[in-house]
């Protein structure tokens, strides 16, 4: 049986070297980049976090997060990892479940799928663009310019709208659209958000580890607690990239930082009066030094009105409260996201009911498949959008049929 797979990203590789591993299928795999796997190089800053060790259907996304399971029971992150390790690729589980390889390089992942992808029976047409498919007589017509490629199985694995620098765009959703099938609405997730205070532009660069909320009309949205990243244009980090996909749905929402969470007010208050006491010549511009990093801390002081040059012991009740109040509370209004550009991941996708949850096949065209983020399938940050790839590229490339 010939198999066609268009896509070499994650879920595209996976569902090739599933389908071509028995001897038994000749598969052909279409990519439209000159080389396999570009946007895995850039995950996990270049580092891969490859997949979780807590996945599961809590950490997913879409119309009917449940779709997912099937896909990640069937494979799950240890038959993965067993996967990887028997290609020779050596891992590292680190805090959180995120497994990154031990080389720290995501070329690392890439060259072993690429090893797995040698195949006798296994044909990879890099620089190779789908244009359109067709299923003519049982079997799928799959043109690329003026050549046309015939296969007995198609799996549609190209991707989703996110990264389009890194190759990500709509010719999935296309393909599949061509073929019956319906896509929900797209937005970018995982992606850095855009806020309206001037004052975070002095803060470009600058780490905090805070916990999140999102509200709108005071409303919470989604909450998140981890690093966040001051940027020239708002604030990214793992911590919003897990609030970015509720911001992108809800426009006029609101972000709401608690920059010293394992702190109470009262524990801040008391230990600013203890600096007051002890260091009566210092100016306000520290202090909050050694409890924030200098920028932050004198970002906030601004914030509620104090002049930086003002004696700390000239400091009263109500404008310390101030200060405390907002290192709990510090509100930015958000003004959307960085878009699909700087998405790691797309929110929404093919219509997953119209595909059999177990197998990944259409329920519309036998014999066709889909994998990955094409679906309406998006985890959190920390390798759970690579496991639902890997997952899901392993149970389409089974082949299996509910007919």
């Amino acid at each position: 049986m010939k198999v066609a797979v268009i896509g070499a990203g994650a879920a595209g590789m996976a569902a090739a070297i599933t389908a071509s591993a028995s001897g038994e299928h000749e598969v052909l795999l279409f990519e439209r980049q000159a080389r396999v796997g570009k946007k895995l190089l850039a995950t996990g800053n270049g580092r891969c976090n490859l997949s979780n060790r807590n996945a599961d259907v809590s950490h997913y996304h879409g119309s009917d997060p449940s779709f997912a399971e099937p896909a990640l029971q069937a494979f799950p992150v240890s038959q993965t990892l067993d996967f990887f390790h028997s290609l020779g690729l050596y891992t590292v589980t680190e805090p959180g479940g995120r497994v990154y390889p031990y080389s720290d390089q995501a070329n690392s992942v890439v060259d072993v799928l690429r090893f797995a992808l040698d195949r006798k029976n296994l044909t990879l047409y890099a620089g190779t663009e789908i244009t359109g498919v067709k299923k003519q007589g049982g079997q799928f017509a799959i043109r690329s310019g003026g050549e046309v490629f015939r296969a007995d199985r198609l799996i549609v694995a190209c991707g989703g709208a996110a990264g389009t620098k890194l190759g990500g765009g709509l010719s999935g959703y296309q393909l599949l659209r061509s073929l019956g099938h319906h896509c929900t609405k797209l937005y970018p997730a995982l992606v850095q958000l855009k806020t309206n205070d001037e004052l975070v532009r002095s803060l470009k660069g600058v780490r905090a580890n805070a916990s999140l909320r999102l509200l709108l009309n005071d409303n919470l949205l989604a909450s998140a607690r981890g690093e966040v990243q001051f940027t020239e244009y708002g604030v990214s980090g793992p911590a919003v990239f897990d609030l970015s996909r509720a911001a992108s749905t809800a426009p006029g929402s609101e972000l709401h930082m608690n920059l010293l969470p394992d702190r109470s007010a009262e524990d801040l208050l008391s230990a600013l009066c203890i600096r007051i006491s002890r260091f009566p010549h210092l100016n306000c511009e520290d202090l909050l030094t050694g409890i924030l990093h200098n920028r932050l801390g004198r970002v906030l002081l601004r914030a509620v009105g104090v002049p930086l040059n003002t004696p700390i012991t000239a400091l009263n009740w109500k404008q310390l409260s101030a200060v405390v109040e907002l290192s709990r509370d510090f509100p930015l209004q958000v003004l959307g996201t960085m878009g699909f550009d700087g998405a790691q991941v797309t929110a929404g996708g093919i219509c997953t009911q119209e595909f059999y949850p177990e197998t990944l096949e259409s329920r519309i065209v036998p014999g066709l498949y889909a994998a990955g983020e094409v679906l309406d399938v998006d985890g959190d940050c920390g390798g759970y959008n690579l496991q639902w790839a890997w997952s899901s590229g392993q149970l389409a490339g089974e082949l299996r049929t509910k007919c």
